[in-house]
């Protein structure tokens, strides 16, 4: 698959001395969309803004298409939009016409077909010739949407789109992320909703301390770091896992009536049927049993935790 970003050892070290990326490398393919995953002050946002252009690195290299972002910036910010954090509070313009002055901005000659398409795929059509300052907060995040796509970007950066978004703004959001794939634009998507990453990327990157710790596609790093989990529920109550059940590092319930054994899938030997047959031998029964599998939430987390 080809590469639409290239990056190779990328830094950033600020006025201050804080650095806040340390040698990134990161390839992201074209027509995907990638998850870029970290806690607050990981790098995230500071690595976004060196690719569209607003801050400018310290060291290392990046290309958009195989365009330097330094040496050919007109060329790499034209093939770039993006949906950044702040929300406009202020502006007096309709959504009509900040979008036909977004597209303006480069270069893009006047197309109303494609401004009116991108609002109605926003459900911003009702709201056209509306002053964005009337707006209420989740419909200016469309606004801010709606202005990266009015000159046909091929690379969408989405810095947490949704936060502060009602659970129907969000899946309306996801729905044109969906699209947009499928017209081949690159999505690449920073979020604190987990779910949303899972939902939505096809592979996934986390950023810690300025670090990217992995790359991997989504399903192969569920498959690959989860762990299942099988939770039996007891006919009667239990006050403590006895002894002998250590090495199962089980986990006893609240209400004294379940117990958690966590698994890993990738070895040859899971320990449920040893489990079992040791928790009948013990008298323990037990009435049902179900398994689960880890989210990318908890496995985000660990990874997190690791690295720190």
């Amino acid at each position: 698959m080809r590469s639409v970003i290239t990056i190779k050892g990328l830094t950033k070290i600020y006025a201050g001395g804080f650095q806040a990326l340390k040698n990134v490398d990161l390839e992201i393919n074209k027509g995907e969309i990638f998850g870029l995953l970290g806690p607050n002050g990981a790098g995230k946002t500071t690595l976004i803004n060196i690719v569209c252009g607003i801050v400018n690195p310290s060291g290392g290299e990046v290309l958009v298409d195989g365009h330097d972002i330094v040496r050919d910036f007109r060329k790499t910010r034209a093939m770039i939009g993006l949906v950044p954090q702040e929300l406009p509070t202020e502006t007096f313009e309709t959504v009509r016409n900040t979008m036909r002055f977004s597209r303006g901005l480069f270069g893009k000659p006047p197309n109303d077909e494609h401004i009116d398409k991108v609002m109605k795929s926003l459900s911003l059509w009702d709201k056209r010739d509306t002053k964005i300052m009337m707006l209420s907060g989740g419909m200016k995040r469309r606004v801010l949407i709606a202005k990266a796509l009015a000159h046909e970007p091929e690379v969408l950066f989405l810095d947490e789109p949704t936060a502060g978004v009602d659970v129907e703004l969000r899946k309306d959001m996801w729905n044109v992320i969906e699209s947009l794939r499928k017209s081949g634009v690159t999505v690449i998507l920073t979020t604190h909703y987990i779910q949303e990453a899972e939902q939505l990327a096809d592979r996934i990157g986390v950023i810690n301390n300025g670090e990217v710790i992995i790359v991997e596609e989504k399903a192969k790093l569920m498959r690959d770091l989860g762990k299942k989990q099988l939770v039996l529920h007891l006919y009667d109550d239990l006050e403590a896992v006895p002894d002998e059940f250590s090495r199962y590092g089980l986990e006893l319930g609240e209400d004294k009536r379940s117990l958690t054994y966590h698994y890993d899938t990738r070895g040859e030997h899971t320990g449920i049927t040893d489990l079992i047959q040791d928790l009948r031998g013990a008298g323990i029964r037990f009435n049902d049993l179900q398994t689960s599998q880890s989210s990318l939430e908890e496995i985000f987390v660990d990874l997190v935790h690791k690295g720190r």
